[in-house]
């Protein structure tokens, strides 16, 4: 059931996504005493966070950067689609990881890190509701952290990226073309292209690229 907190009158309405049940039942706490900032909703997937943003209207949406069924990144699109006037923060515990130069480049309106202060969390938020775009201050918006150049993650289709992930969990060739409505040789093909790509000998070696690659 989504965790919710009383709605009060003129209140930022706020929509959490994370897998994470330390991370959704903390921030629950965090306000509890605080009547400017309403929790409208939870998600631990991609899939219920489209969901929650069309029933719930959240002011902001604090996204995990990776959730089991998609990177965060992937979903930023279709919460837009779902709750337009909604500001989207990645809420992450990777300061370097990958996914978040996609994500600034999606256009999201702030990236905070998980261990930051209960106050200072608080203030960010209210200020992405009013319309700032807020980021950590540890974290390097140039990017100059990244590797230079593009990304060979990038060059992976989704249907790619999807085997790859799928793989990541330990699914074997048949159990990936039956969950994605593929035969297993078609699957087959599509891991062998994806680990080309990744400049990957094994299995063990494209999981690991496609983690630096931000991907997983």
């Amino acid at each position: 059931m989504p965790l919710t907190t009383t709605p009060v009158r003129d209140s930022i309405r706020l929509l959490v996504v994370d897998d994470h049940p330390i991370v959704r039942d903390g921030l629950a706490i965090l306000l509890a005493a605080d009547e400017s900032i309403t929790i409208v909703g939870s998600a631990t997937t991609a899939a219920e966070a489209v969901g929650a943003a069309r029933e719930g209207r959240p002011d902001v949406i604090l996204l995990d950067l990776r959730l089991p069924d998609a990177l965060g990144i992937e979903a930023v699109q279709q919460l837009r689609e779902a709750a337009p006037l909604a500001r989207i923060v990645i809420f992450t515990a990777y300061a370097q990881h990958a996914g978040l130069k996609a994500a600034m480049a999606a256009g999201i309106d702030g990236c905070l890190l998980k261990d930051a202060s209960g106050p200072d969390l608080l203030r960010a938020i209210r200020q992405v509701a009013h319309g700032e775009r807020v980021f950590d201050a540890r974290m390097d918006r140039s990017s100059s952290s990244h590797r230079q150049g593009r990304s060979v993650g990038e060059g992976l289709t989704r249907r790619e990226c999807d085997v790859i992930r799928m793989m990541a969990l330990g699914k074997t060739n048949s159990e990936i073309g039956e969950s994605l409505g593929l035969t297993a040789a078609t699957a087959k093909t599509y891991l062998h292209f994806a680990m080309q790509k990744l400049g990957a000998r094994n299995r063990v070696e494209a999981i690991r690229r496609a983690y630096e690659e931000g991907l997983l």
